[in-house]
């Protein structure tokens, strides 16, 4: 059989798919194991390992339309154009697959509470498909087509970014605090608070005394769900590598974690355009 799916076997996983995102963004239980093996019945010529790579290829799909993907299948591209066209057609099947997004993405937050040793929520970053990669890659296919990005909505929600700063305050607290600077922890900053235009959040310090500069971005969603940095966070970021940090926060309403990304943004992730300012004009002489 060709490695490629056929129209029959994609429309079954990625209605199976749709279904387990659904359950996760109403806070039901589902079994992926059950899911799974279900699936080899109906694909028959397909292995448990290649329906969790498929189910990966949706997830990369979900994200370049703007959707959270399922935890647990990390977005791999390089997928199939048949795939992507039928992604397509069955979100926007789905209205009330939109509707639990909004809603949930529009939800005030609250920073966690009675969480125990909060430095035990890093983790390592997730780690590339391969090698020498960005941490977050381009699609390889057409770009899909977007309605509207709530990962990009999600991104604007200020109950959510302020309470991922608080939980990183806290946590740049404890961390000085148990280093045993603790006068270094009594003269971290919430900077964004006062002002807007540092280019980071927090004002912190290394245990020697050198400033760290932390820019936290909040997602209730996967760890690689895509971050948005406005242009001046990414100069900063340039121009300050050797000081700077993204604290990228993930799961946030479920079970919070953490993972850093230090330096230059350019070094750690794949930059994409997303907006333009357009002035009336033209560029030409």
């Amino acid at each position: 059989m060709s490695e490629d799916w056929s129209q029959h076997e994609v429309e079954i996983i990625v209605e199976d798919y749709l279904g387990m995102l659904a359950l996760e963004l109403r806070g039901q239980d589902y079994n992926k194991a059950e899911r799974n093996r279900e699936l080899q019945r109906l694909l028959p010529a397909r292995s448990r390992g290649a329906i969790e790579f498929k189910h990966a290829n949706i997830s990369a799909v979900m994200i370049e339309m703007g959707y959270p993907y399922v935890d647990g299948y990390k977005p791999r591209n390089n997928f199939q154009g048949l795939l992507q066209e039928v992604v397509e057609r069955r979100v926007y099947a789905r209205p009330e697959l939109a509707t639990t997004v909004a809603k949930l993405i529009e939800q005030p937050v609250m920073k966690p509470t009675g969480m125990g040793d909060i430095l035990a929520i890093l983790v390592e970053p997730p780690a590339p498909a391969k090698k020498k990669e960005a941490l977050y890659e381009k699609p390889s296919v057409r770009r899909v087509s977007q309605r509207r990005n709530y990962l990009e909505q999600e991104a604007r929600n200020q109950s959510l970014g302020l309470a991922g700063e608080e939980l990183a305050l806290e946590f740049e607290h404890q961390r000085l605090w148990r280093a045993g600077q603790k006068t270094l922890a009594g003269r971290i900053e919430h900077v964004s608070k006062k002002e807007d235009g540092y280019g980071f959040d927090i004002l912190s310090f290394e245990t020697d005394g050198r400033e760290r500069l932390v820019e936290v971005k909040t997602t209730r969603f996967g760890a690689l769900t895509p971050f948005f940095a406005s242009k001046n966070e990414v100069e900063v970021s340039d121009e300050r590598s050797a000081e700077y940090y993204v604290y990228r926060l993930f799961d946030f309403s479920k079970n919070p974690r953490l993972f850093m990304l230090g330096g230059s943004m350019h070094r750690t992730c794949s930059l994409e355009a997303v907006q333009f300012r357009a002035t009336p004009g033209t560029n030409e002489d």
